[in-house]
């Protein structure tokens, strides 16, 4: 992120749109507005639809600010606790940022606004709770005109949700692969025969990747002119809308049970461990004060996560498996969390920096800089699941932690059975240096180690550190 002698630092990822552009200063998330698009936030402001959306938290906290040059009007928005990319939510959640879309463009629709925009990234999360972030994306609509964003709607958020719901395969990797999503000709080559059929698919894969190829050599002008003649109207608009809405809201996508699901019963903790873990945590997270953020690494069903969350002002539980992701999400948004976010993600292969010269999209490793790093029964699994050298394992956990942050680590032990398993896989004496003591001395090099405790099994051992303490 370029930073001016002014101390303003331009957000990488806020460029497309040339009438608006977001910049962080003095801890603020600022939006400069040219000409136009303050004519046009004035009167998305005075629109009743606007303030309700707000008050009802859809739409991000926004204000109008102090005009700078070469602004004509700058807006202050409120701050989202972590920024998050659509390749790291379930389904669950990708579909509920979907709905909020709709919901919020068709009440725009009915008070004479569209939105220019329809991509995912225009949504973030507050815990459980989608929020609309772009209000640059908020425009009069003109008479006739048909919904700029809806190829990016489809692209960054139906199709992965067909492509899930349909057909059972986990849309995350098809949206970390391209930063526009998924183009319609590379869903249509799965969605043949009787898939044709399956709902949705027919209209706005296949329909829509036909329209596209014919009007390829239209202008925009021509096409607009077209749906005018053709007595395209709001009412339509509107009634189009509606449609997806409630193809969205059919949706579903529920994975059967996996080993990570099933993990807290079959990972062999006693009651006796798993209340020492708990208290070791508790007192742990609780001795750094109130830190603004934690995260939970391997968060699994989100039981630590809860446990932090009693203390942290903001905690982001990260686990591997889309479908526990998904199963904690589902359990978040019904007990109305908003400080919990959960994310899909594989620590062993994090999410890269993306989009336009690589930094669009900021790889996790440059969002975030926790109070409080949990990472408890992951070590075993990146150093001998995933043959990651434990020295960079250890570089890895101490390296999400802000300076002076503390980290609670898990060290299971090679005579574990979970690490006896694991182990029983490779071959004999490829981890000579997976031992508690080498352990203890990477953590020691890295951290200041404060407390050490084992768990009553005497097979795991729970270390508090201070990050380059």
């Amino acid at each position: 992120m370029a930073v001016s002698d002014t101390g303003i630092r331009v957000e990488p990822g806020s460029f497309r749109d040339p009438g608006n552009r977001v910049f962080h200063r003095d801890g603020e998330v600022l939006r400069g507005l040219d000409e136009r698009a303050a004519e046009d936030w004035r009167a998305l402001a005075a629109s009743g639809f606007f303030r309700t959306l707000l008050a009802d938290g859809k739409v991000c906290g926004t204000e109008e600010a102090t005009a700078t040059p070469p602004w004509a009007a700058v807006l202050r928005h409120e701050r989202i606790p972590f920024v998050s990319h659509p390749y790291e939510w379930s389904f669950g959640m990708l579909r509920d940022a979907a709905l909020l879309h709709l919901e919020i463009l068709r009440a725009a629709l009915g008070a004479g606004f569209t939105t220019k925009d329809g991509s995912a990234y225009n949504l973030q999360w507050c815990g459980a709770s989608p929020v609309f972030i772009d209000v640059g994306s908020f425009t009069p609509l003109p008479p006739g005109e048909p919904w700029a964003g809806y190829r990016q709607f489809c692209q960054t958020l139906l199709y992965p949700l067909l492509l899930q719901a349909h057909l059972g395969v986990d849309f995350q990797p098809w949206l970390r692969a391209r930063v526009d999503g998924i183009e319609p000709d590379q869903l249509r080559r799965l969605f043949g025969g009787a898939r044709r059929l399956l709902p949705g698919v027919l209209t706005h894969v296949h329909l829509h990747g036909a329209m596209q190829q014919r009007n390829a050599r239209a202008t925009t002008t021509d096409v607009r002119a077209q749906l005018r003649a053709a007595g395209y109207s709001r009412e339509l608009a509107s009634a189009t809308v509606r449609g997806i809405e409630k193809l969205v809201r059919r949706l579903d996508h529920r994975a059967g049970r996996s080993h990570w699901s099933d993990y807290q019963r079959t990972c062999g903790y006693s009651a006796q461990d798993r209340q020492a873990k708990e208290r070791f945590v508790a007192e742990a997270v609780a001795g750094t004060g109130t830190p603004a953020l934690a995260l939970d690494l391997g968060a699994n069903d989100g039981r630590y996560a809860r446990i932090a969350a009693r203390h942290a002002g903001y905690v982001v539980a990260v686990e591997q498996d889309p479908a526990v992701v998904d199963e904690l999400y589902r359990a978040l948004r019904a007990e109305g969390e908003r400080r919990i976010l959960p994310l899909v993600m594989d620590l062993a292969d994090p999410s890269p920096g993306g989009g336009w010269r690589g930094v669009e999209r900021a790889g996790f490793a440059d969002r975030t800089r926790a109070d409080v790093v949990l990472a408890l029964a992951v070590v075993h699994h990146l150093a001998i699941g995933r043959n990651v050298p434990l020295a960079e394992v250890v570089d890895q956990l101490a390296g999400l932690g802000a300076p002076g942050a503390t980290l609670v680590v898990e060290f299971v032990h090679p005579e574990d059975p979970m690490a006896r398993r694991l182990l029983a896989n490779k071959p004999d004496g490829i981890f000579p240096e997976y031992r508690r003591d080498a352990f203890e001395r990477l953590l020691a090099a890295r951290c200041r180690i404060t407390r050490r405790a084992e768990l009553p099994s005497g097979t795991r051992t729970l270390y508090e550190a201070v990050v380059g303490g």
